[in-house]
Protein backbone atom coordinates (compact mmCIF):
# COMPACT_ATOMS: atom_id res chain seq x y z
CA UNK A 1 0.00 0.00 0.00
CA UNK A 2 2.85 2.30 0.87
CA UNK A 3 4.26 1.38 -2.62
CA UNK A 4 0.98 2.00 -4.35
CA UNK A 5 1.01 5.82 -2.57
CA UNK A 6 4.73 6.53 -3.33
CA UNK A 7 3.83 5.53 -7.20
CA UNK A 8 0.39 7.40 -7.53
CA UNK A 9 2.03 10.87 -7.99
CA UNK A 10 4.48 9.18 -10.81
CA UNK A 11 1.81 7.91 -12.40
CA UNK A 12 -0.61 10.86 -12.22
CA UNK A 13 2.60 12.64 -13.79
CA UNK A 14 2.83 10.43 -16.92
CA UNK A 15 -0.98 10.46 -17.14
CA UNK A 16 -0.60 13.86 -17.40
CA UNK A 17 2.26 14.04 -19.77
CA UNK A 18 0.26 11.89 -22.44
CA UNK A 19 -2.73 14.16 -22.14
CA UNK A 20 -0.98 17.16 -22.78
CA UNK A 21 0.89 15.47 -26.07
CA UNK A 22 -2.56 14.08 -26.85
CA UNK A 23 -4.28 17.61 -26.62
CA UNK A 24 -0.81 18.93 -28.90
CA UNK A 25 -1.00 16.78 -31.42
CA UNK A 26 -4.78 17.53 -31.86
CA UNK A 27 -4.51 21.05 -31.79
CA UNK A 28 -2.13 20.74 -34.71
CA UNK A 29 -4.05 18.67 -36.50
CA UNK A 30 -6.62 21.24 -36.37
CA UNK A 31 -4.72 24.10 -37.17
CA UNK A 32 -4.01 22.73 -40.52
CA UNK A 33 -7.37 21.87 -41.50
CA UNK A 34 -8.07 25.73 -40.71
CA UNK A 35 -5.10 26.71 -42.52
CA UNK A 36 -6.27 24.35 -45.27
CA UNK A 37 -9.94 26.02 -44.81
CA UNK A 38 -8.81 29.67 -45.38
CA UNK A 39 -6.65 29.52 -48.20
CA UNK A 40 -8.66 27.93 -50.68
CA UNK A 41 -7.31 27.40 -54.11
CA UNK A 42 -6.65 30.69 -56.44
CA UNK A 43 -6.31 30.08 -59.66
CA UNK A 44 -6.08 33.86 -60.58
CA UNK A 45 -2.69 33.78 -58.97
CA UNK A 46 -1.35 32.07 -61.75
CA UNK A 47 2.62 31.92 -62.34
CA UNK A 48 2.13 32.95 -65.42
CA UNK A 49 0.23 36.31 -64.56
CA UNK A 50 2.34 37.15 -62.10
CA UNK A 51 4.94 39.98 -61.83
CA UNK A 52 8.43 39.36 -61.73
CA UNK A 53 9.23 43.46 -61.20
CA UNK A 54 10.34 43.20 -57.13
CA UNK A 55 12.14 40.30 -57.72
CA UNK A 56 15.70 40.59 -58.77
CA UNK A 57 17.38 38.26 -60.69
CA UNK A 58 19.49 35.79 -58.30
CA UNK A 59 22.79 36.02 -59.97
CA UNK A 60 22.78 39.58 -60.61
CA UNK A 61 22.77 40.45 -57.04
CA UNK A 62 25.66 42.96 -56.27
CA UNK A 63 26.27 43.36 -59.98
CA UNK A 64 25.96 47.12 -61.64
CA UNK A 65 26.82 46.05 -64.97
CA UNK A 66 25.24 48.35 -67.87
CA UNK A 67 21.91 46.70 -69.11
CA UNK A 68 20.13 48.85 -71.33
CA UNK A 69 21.28 50.49 -74.78
CA UNK A 70 24.56 51.72 -75.92
CA UNK A 71 26.07 53.69 -72.88
CA UNK A 72 26.26 57.15 -75.38
CA UNK A 73 22.81 57.23 -76.98
CA UNK A 74 22.38 59.95 -79.66
CA UNK A 75 19.82 61.99 -79.25
CA UNK A 76 17.92 63.41 -81.88
CA UNK A 77 15.43 66.86 -82.22
CA UNK A 78 11.20 65.51 -81.75
CA UNK A 79 9.58 66.43 -84.20
CA UNK A 80 5.60 65.40 -83.05
CA UNK A 81 2.00 66.93 -84.80
CA UNK A 82 0.86 70.17 -83.51
CA UNK A 83 -2.79 70.69 -83.89
CA UNK A 84 -5.38 73.53 -83.33
CA UNK A 85 -7.36 73.50 -81.04
CA UNK A 86 -10.18 72.81 -83.19
CA UNK A 87 -8.33 69.73 -84.25
CA UNK A 88 -7.64 68.47 -81.58
CA UNK A 89 -11.51 68.34 -80.10
CA UNK A 90 -12.86 67.06 -83.12
CA UNK A 91 -9.70 64.31 -83.54
CA UNK A 92 -10.30 63.19 -79.95
CA UNK A 93 -13.97 62.69 -80.36
CA UNK A 94 -13.65 61.06 -83.08
CA UNK A 95 -11.11 58.51 -81.82
CA UNK A 96 -13.10 58.00 -78.98
CA UNK A 97 -16.27 57.36 -81.44
CA UNK A 98 -14.24 54.27 -82.36
CA UNK A 99 -13.25 52.91 -79.36
CA UNK A 100 -16.30 53.29 -77.85
CA UNK A 101 -17.53 50.48 -80.76
CA UNK A 102 -15.08 48.27 -79.60
CA UNK A 103 -16.60 45.34 -77.95
CA UNK A 104 -15.78 41.32 -76.92
CA UNK A 105 -16.83 39.57 -79.64
CA UNK A 106 -16.71 35.33 -79.02
CA UNK A 107 -18.61 35.00 -82.56
CA UNK A 108 -15.65 35.09 -84.79
CA UNK A 109 -16.14 34.29 -88.69
CA UNK A 110 -13.62 31.86 -90.66
CA UNK A 111 -12.82 34.47 -93.29
CA UNK A 112 -9.62 35.17 -94.50
CA UNK A 113 -7.53 38.39 -93.19
CA UNK A 114 -4.24 40.02 -95.01
CA UNK A 115 -1.39 39.10 -93.18
CA UNK A 116 -0.17 42.75 -94.01
CA UNK A 117 -2.92 43.69 -91.35
CA UNK A 118 -1.54 41.74 -88.49
CA UNK A 119 2.09 42.56 -89.14
CA UNK A 120 0.58 46.03 -89.14
CA UNK A 121 -1.20 46.39 -86.08
CA UNK A 122 1.63 44.13 -84.19
CA UNK A 123 4.16 46.95 -85.24
CA UNK A 124 2.19 49.38 -83.77
CA UNK A 125 1.35 47.37 -81.03
CA UNK A 126 6.14 47.56 -80.65
CA UNK A 127 5.47 51.41 -80.53
CA UNK A 128 4.91 51.22 -76.98
CA UNK A 129 6.33 52.30 -74.37
CA UNK A 130 8.72 49.74 -71.95
CA UNK A 131 11.04 50.11 -68.79
CA UNK A 132 14.12 51.34 -69.99
CA UNK A 133 13.57 50.35 -73.27
CA UNK A 134 13.64 46.65 -72.74
CA UNK A 135 10.76 45.87 -74.93
CA UNK A 136 9.71 42.99 -73.35
CA UNK A 137 7.30 41.28 -75.69
CA UNK A 138 6.51 38.48 -78.23
CA UNK A 139 3.80 38.19 -80.33
CA UNK A 140 3.23 34.66 -81.30
CA UNK A 141 0.78 34.73 -83.96
CA UNK A 142 -0.92 31.13 -85.09
CA UNK A 143 -2.71 30.75 -87.95
CA UNK A 144 -2.03 26.57 -88.57
CA UNK A 145 -5.02 25.05 -88.06
CA UNK A 146 -3.45 22.28 -86.04
CA UNK A 147 -2.02 24.62 -84.10
CA UNK A 148 -5.10 26.34 -82.92
CA UNK A 149 -7.41 23.30 -82.37
CA UNK A 150 -4.27 21.86 -79.84
CA UNK A 151 -4.86 25.53 -78.16
CA UNK A 152 -8.20 25.00 -77.60
CA UNK A 153 -7.86 21.59 -76.67
CA UNK A 154 -5.37 23.29 -73.91
CA UNK A 155 -7.31 26.19 -72.97
CA UNK A 156 -11.19 23.97 -72.93
CA UNK A 157 -9.47 21.30 -70.31
CA UNK A 158 -8.08 24.14 -67.85
CA UNK A 159 -10.88 26.07 -68.56
CA UNK A 160 -13.24 23.15 -67.58
CA UNK A 161 -11.64 22.63 -63.91
CA UNK A 162 -11.62 26.21 -63.53
CA UNK A 163 -15.19 26.72 -63.67
CA UNK A 164 -16.25 23.39 -62.17
CA UNK A 165 -13.49 23.35 -59.02
CA UNK A 166 -11.07 26.52 -58.73
CA UNK A 167 -13.13 29.75 -59.29
CA UNK A 168 -16.06 29.69 -56.91
CA UNK A 169 -19.44 30.32 -56.77
CA UNK A 170 -19.29 33.84 -56.91
CA UNK A 171 -16.94 34.04 -59.89
CA UNK A 172 -19.30 31.78 -62.03
CA UNK A 173 -22.28 33.26 -60.78
CA UNK A 174 -20.86 36.92 -61.90
CA UNK A 175 -20.14 35.41 -65.41
CA UNK A 176 -23.27 33.64 -65.93
CA UNK A 177 -24.80 37.10 -67.46
CA UNK A 178 -22.43 37.24 -69.81
CA UNK A 179 -23.24 33.84 -71.08
CA UNK A 180 -19.58 32.71 -71.24
CA UNK A 181 -17.68 29.52 -70.52
CA UNK A 182 -15.42 26.97 -71.17
CA UNK A 183 -15.65 25.68 -74.49
CA UNK A 184 -14.12 28.38 -76.68
CA UNK A 185 -15.14 27.69 -79.91
CA UNK A 186 -13.31 31.01 -81.51
CA UNK A 187 -9.82 29.64 -80.72
CA UNK A 188 -10.85 27.24 -83.91
CA UNK A 189 -13.00 29.85 -86.08
CA UNK A 190 -10.69 32.68 -85.82
CA UNK A 191 -8.28 33.32 -88.55
CA UNK A 192 -5.26 34.03 -86.40
CA UNK A 193 -5.07 33.48 -82.42
CA UNK A 194 -2.30 36.27 -80.98
CA UNK A 195 -0.41 35.16 -78.02
CA UNK A 196 1.16 37.97 -76.51
CA UNK A 197 3.80 36.83 -73.74
CA UNK A 198 5.62 39.11 -71.34
CA UNK A 199 10.02 38.61 -71.19
CA UNK A 200 10.19 38.53 -67.84
CA UNK A 201 14.14 38.88 -68.38
CA UNK A 202 16.52 39.14 -71.27
CA UNK A 203 20.17 37.96 -72.26
CA UNK A 204 23.34 39.98 -72.47
CA UNK A 205 25.88 39.32 -75.06
CA UNK A 206 27.89 38.15 -72.17
CA UNK A 207 25.11 35.08 -71.67
CA UNK A 208 24.02 36.90 -68.20
CA UNK A 209 20.24 37.35 -67.44
CA UNK A 210 19.33 40.85 -68.28
CA UNK A 211 16.72 42.71 -65.69
CA UNK A 212 13.44 43.57 -67.97
CA UNK A 213 12.02 46.31 -65.50
CA UNK A 214 8.54 46.33 -65.11
CA UNK A 215 7.90 43.98 -67.76
CA UNK A 216 4.13 42.92 -67.35
CA UNK A 217 3.07 46.93 -67.00
CA UNK A 218 4.94 47.68 -70.78
CA UNK A 219 3.43 44.42 -72.05
CA UNK A 220 -0.18 45.39 -70.74
CA UNK A 221 0.50 49.03 -72.21
CA UNK A 222 1.39 47.51 -75.79
CA UNK A 223 -1.61 45.16 -75.21
CA UNK A 224 -3.75 47.73 -75.11
CA UNK A 225 -2.53 49.56 -78.18
CA UNK A 226 -2.82 45.92 -80.18
CA UNK A 227 -6.97 46.33 -79.28
CA UNK A 228 -6.85 49.73 -79.98
CA UNK A 229 -4.67 48.90 -83.68
CA UNK A 230 -7.69 46.05 -84.38
CA UNK A 231 -10.55 48.65 -83.95
CA UNK A 232 -9.10 51.10 -85.94
CA UNK A 233 -9.02 48.50 -89.31
CA UNK A 234 -12.31 46.89 -87.99
CA UNK A 235 -10.98 43.77 -86.73
CA UNK A 236 -12.44 42.08 -83.54
CA UNK A 237 -11.67 40.31 -80.27
CA UNK A 238 -11.79 39.21 -76.90
CA UNK A 239 -9.42 39.81 -74.32
CA UNK A 240 -8.47 35.92 -72.98
CA UNK A 241 -6.21 35.26 -69.98
CA UNK A 242 -5.76 31.74 -70.16
CA UNK A 243 -5.32 30.73 -66.40
CA UNK A 244 -3.03 27.88 -65.39
CA UNK A 245 -2.83 26.99 -69.43
CA UNK A 246 0.85 29.37 -70.31
CA UNK A 247 3.23 26.24 -69.36
CA UNK A 248 1.74 24.14 -71.84
CA UNK A 249 1.28 26.58 -74.50
CA UNK A 250 4.76 27.83 -73.94
CA UNK A 251 5.84 24.70 -74.62
CA UNK A 252 3.50 23.95 -77.24
CA UNK A 253 4.44 27.08 -79.42
CA UNK A 254 8.56 26.32 -78.14
CA UNK A 255 8.79 29.72 -76.41
CA UNK A 256 11.70 30.13 -74.42
CA UNK A 257 11.66 29.83 -70.15
CA UNK A 258 12.07 33.79 -69.82
CA UNK A 259 8.71 34.36 -71.70
CA UNK A 260 5.25 33.85 -69.68
CA UNK A 261 2.07 33.51 -71.52
CA UNK A 262 0.23 37.44 -70.69
CA UNK A 263 -3.06 37.72 -72.92
CA UNK A 264 -4.42 35.35 -75.92
CA UNK A 265 -6.41 36.85 -78.32
CA UNK A 266 -8.68 35.74 -80.98
CA UNK A 267 -8.57 37.60 -84.25
CA UNK A 268 -10.61 38.16 -87.00
CA UNK A 269 -14.26 39.59 -88.36
CA UNK A 270 -17.32 39.06 -86.25
CA UNK A 271 -19.69 36.43 -87.91
CA UNK A 272 -22.94 37.87 -89.39
CA UNK A 273 -25.43 36.40 -86.70
CA UNK A 274 -22.82 37.55 -84.23
CA UNK A 275 -24.17 38.93 -80.47
CA UNK A 276 -22.95 40.50 -77.73
CA UNK A 277 -23.64 41.54 -74.33
CA UNK A 278 -25.83 45.15 -73.88
CA UNK A 279 -23.46 46.76 -71.32
CA UNK A 280 -23.12 50.47 -70.58
CA UNK A 281 -19.71 51.96 -69.71
CA UNK A 282 -19.12 54.00 -66.49
CA UNK A 283 -20.14 58.34 -67.32
CA UNK A 284 -16.73 60.55 -67.47
CA UNK A 285 -17.75 61.03 -63.69
CA UNK A 286 -17.25 58.32 -62.35
CA UNK A 287 -13.68 57.62 -64.02
CA UNK A 288 -12.59 60.90 -63.87
CA UNK A 289 -11.19 62.97 -61.00
CA UNK A 290 -10.04 66.73 -62.29
CA UNK A 291 -7.90 67.87 -58.56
Amino acid sequence: MALFSSLTPVFIAIICVLIGVIMKKTSGEKQKCDTKSKHPSRPWVDEDLKDDTDHPLEEEEGEEEWQGLEENVAHVPFSGERYSEAEMIKKSQTFYELLNKRRSVRFLSDEPVPREVIDNVIRTAGTSPSGAHTEPWTFVVVQDPYLKHKIREIVEEEEEINYKKRMGDRWVNDLKRLRTNWIKEYLDTAPYLILIFKQVYGRLPNGKKKTHYYNEISVSIACGILLAALQNVGLYTVTSTPLNCGPQLRVLLQRPANEKLLLLLPVGYPKKDATVPALTRKPLEEIMVVM
